[in-house]
């Protein structure tokens, strides 16, 4: 997941559950990964009476707008009966980074203890995706429960509730180092409590940070704001405003390259059930929004794309017909039909 807002409180109390009288000796080494499980071991976690959801079977699939390809789930060995979420796609396309869980209607607080749930990596081959395999970014010892994966270069920014957070849960950060990720460190005070910065996104030419949050002058629950690169940090953030904010809830934000174009999910306008996946450009030269086209709707959310913007990865939630159960969460995968068009 980019951890999803309604898991946050639950993160929180589950790293509350497991640090209260146990964990005030707890080892804080940021330098030795702990063991990572075997690629199988994945998917050996997901219970045995699980439902694989499948286009054939869904109650409520995604629904996409003219020109883009029929929404496809990415199929083994990414998608389990289990929880996928949160995609992360590299620039080059050569890995996708992701969330995994054996069982999306198990307490956080279990999943905090099970060795499985956190963020995992699938690589590229020119034909298939590989057998993903976890990315360790705890130490021997050191509970975390981690998601919210966004990779720029050689920095891993990701979400975690652990030991030591100015809040619940904490923006991290990771660099990579002969392949390994290592050296985690909180991504500090300003970030995560003075800007309290939620699910984000860096333009790939570092000047833009857009992310989701709930903090103080929204218009909603939970606004996108965006601040921008001064050179020693990042600027104060602004809220983007209408039409882009809602009072509903603005989240998950995929920023293009030049910081021109902006994608997120919020709740859908064309009477679908969940949120739905929008898109908006930079207009210029005033700098504004143009009013959001909804792209995907029903249970679609958390958009990741390819620089040119013609391949979009985004999550969607398996529902039950009367919508009292989740079953599981898969990635999809939809192509733009028309790739001249931006």
């Amino acid at each position: 997941m980019k951890i999803s807002s309604d898991l946050l409180p639950a993160m929180a109390m589950a790293l509350a559950f497991t640090i209260v009288g146990c964990q005030a000796n707890m080892p804080l080494s940021t330098t030795t990964p702990t063991t990572s499980p075997s690629p199988l071991a994945r998917i050996e976690s997901v219970p045995a009476n699980a439902i694989k959801g499948t286009p054939e079977n869904d109650s409520w699939p995604p629904m996409i707008s003219p020109g883009w390809s029929q929404p496809v789930p990415l199929g083994w060995p990414v998608n389990t009966a289990g929880g996928e979420d949160s995609p992360f796609i590299l620039p080059d396309g050569s890995s996708l980074y992701f969330f995994f869980t054996p069982d999306v209607n198990i307490p956080a607080e279990q999943s905090l203890l099970d060795g499985i749930t956190g963020i995992w990596v699938s690589n590229w081959t020119g034909a298939e995706w590989t057998e993903p395999n976890r990315v360790i970014l705890s130490s021997p010892g050191e509970l975390a429960l981690d998601g919210c994966p966004f990779v720029r270069e050689e920095t891993l920014i990701f979400c975690s509730a652990r030991a030591g957070n100015f809040r619940g849960v904490d923006l991290y950060t990771a660099r990579s180092v002969d392949g390994m990720w290592t050296g985690w460190e909180n991504w500090g005070e300003t970030m995560n409590s003075m800007y309290s910065v939620g699910e984000m996104h860096i333009s790939e030419d570092g000047q833009w940070l857009v992310f989701g949050s709930e903090r103080p002058g929204g218009i909603g629950n939970m606004d996108l704001w965006i601040s921008s690169w001064t050179g020693s940090g990042w600027s104060e953030p602004e809220n983007l405003g209408p039409p882009i904010n809602t009072p509903g809830d603005e989240n998950r934000p995929f920023l293009s390259s030049d910081g021109q174009s902006l994608w997120y999910d919020s709740t859908g306008m064309r009477g679908f059930p969940g949120p739905a996946i929008f898109h908006s450009s930079r207009l210029l030269p005033d700098g504004s929004w143009s009013d959001p086209e909804e792209i995907i709707s029903s249970f679609a959310g958390e958009p990741t794309l390819t620089p040119d913007e013609n391949t979009l990865y985004f999550i969607h939630h398996y529902f039950s017909s009367d919508l009292s159960l989740m079953i599981e969460a898969d990635i999809y995968v939809v192509h733009r039909l028309d790739q001249n068009q931006p």
